[in-house]
């Protein structure tokens, strides 16, 4: 079954979203930004989801994470929860 492992910022706003997006395209770390930023519980360890498979997550999210190049930075995704940047760190097929 495949896997991802993948760390995410969660905020409130799509112009909040892209604004952090360009902080970490332009070099600031993805782990102190979600620190500082991210609405979600997983910002104390950097946006770290740990590992997942296929419907452990929201349907966006997922489609997300089991498509994006790894490493590479997507988003703003738009789920229930807000407004989600999203790094894939590995994935497994």
């Amino acid at each position: 079954m495949a896997m991802a492992t993948a760390r995410h910022i969660l905020v409130n706003s799509e112009e909040k979203a892209l604004e952090l997006k360009q902080q970490i395209l332009d070099g600031a770390d993805f782990a102190d930004v979600a620190k500082a930023n991210s609405q979600c519980p997983s910002s104390r360890s950097g946006g770290d989801l740990g590992q997942f498979g296929p419907g452990m997550m929201v349907p966006e999210f997922d489609k997300v994470c089991f498509s994006a190049d790894v490493g590479s930075l997507e988003g703003p995704v738009k789920t229930q929860f807000g407004y989600h940047l999203i790094q894939v760190t590995d994935r497994t097929e």
